[in-house]
């Protein structure tokens, strides 16, 4: 071991230089940059770059905007008109008009009836899809001797054409029914067997007002009503009123509380009185009802 450790006195120099070397060659590459200064930019290819991004950008942010698809202004929520921009009060006077089993037929009616101003209304007015028959309403003719209600003279019973049987053809006589609402009159008829279990079923049909209801009613009357099980308002259970339609279970317990409350009820039409009643369903209801 002792010839590896020892050197001459130039070997020892020898040694001392190449560590004086190495050391000064490790400080160079430490602390000197040899990077350039400037490093060759095509600004060009940048430019084109920045813009398909910006163009990217444009297109998320499109794409994630609230999008607003065609809808009938009459059924606008109190949510739906809050992201239209309408204010309260401009919702109010909607509802207000509509409880009054009124419709709006078209964008200037429902600036009347609202009040929107018109930045609003132009600039939601174009998504606003009103049904065929509001649109496009068939002109009435002095030449249109075929409606039943020509005819001022009022029809008895048997003379009125029973609605459980009455044909398309038939129903478009009626002034203000047309093919549209004759198929939605039938569908409504079809879609229980037996179809019609009183003349106050036909407000159930879309788009049938009140004028048109009272011109099939002066020709039309339901002779052959469908069966159905009436239940005893007194002592129906639970379980038997959430059968009748637009009564839930909520509904159907206040209506057991309310009757235990009264002793039970002296006519139906203290039905009103039940918390969170569907009112304006109650002639629906009492077709299902009885004392």
């Amino acid at each position: 071991m002792k010839s590896h450790f020892q050197f001459s006195n130039k070997q020892r120099n020898g040694i001392f230089l190449l560590i004086f070397i190495i050391v000064v060659l490790q400080c160079v590459y430490a602390f000197v940059d040899f990077s350039k200064d400037e490093v060759p930019v095509n600004q060009e290819d940048i430019n084109a770059f920045r813009r398909e991004l910006d163009s990217l950008r444009l297109v998320e942010l499109e794409n994630n905007k609230p999008k607003t698809y065609p809808f009938n202004p009459n059924y606008i929520t109190d949510y739906k008109g809050y992201t239209l921009g309408m204010t309260t009060d401009e919702i109010d006077r909607l509802h207000n008009f509509r409880d009054g089993n009124q419709w709006v037929n078209s964008a200037k009616d429902f600036q009347n009836v609202t009040k929107v101003s018109d930045s609003l209304l132009a600039e939601i007015s174009p998504y606003f899809k009103f049904p065929d028959w509001a649109t496009n309403p068939k002109p009435r003719t002095n030449s249109y001797n075929n409606s039943y209600s020509n005819n001022n003279t009022p029809k008895t019973y048997t003379q009125k054409i029973d609605l459980n049987k009455a044909t398309a053809n038939q129903l478009q006589k009626v002034y203000g029914v047309g093919e549209k609402l004759s198929e939605r009159i039938i569908k409504y008829r079809n879609k229980y067997k037996g179809g019609f279990i009183a003349d106050v079923e036909l407000s159930e049909v879309w788009g049938l007002v009140p004028e048109v209801i009272e011109r099939i009613k002066n020709d039309f009357t339901v002779k052959t009503p469908r069966t159905i099980n009436k239940f005893n308002l007194n002592t129906a259970t639970r379980d038997q009123l959430v059968t009748i339609q637009y009564i839930d279970y909520e509904v159907a317990n206040n209506i057991i509380e309310e009757r235990a409350l009264r002793e039970g009820f002296k006519s139906l039409e203290e039905l009103t009185k039940v918390e969170d009643f569907p009112i304006k369903k109650i002639e629906i209801i009492k077709l299902y009802l009885h004392l």
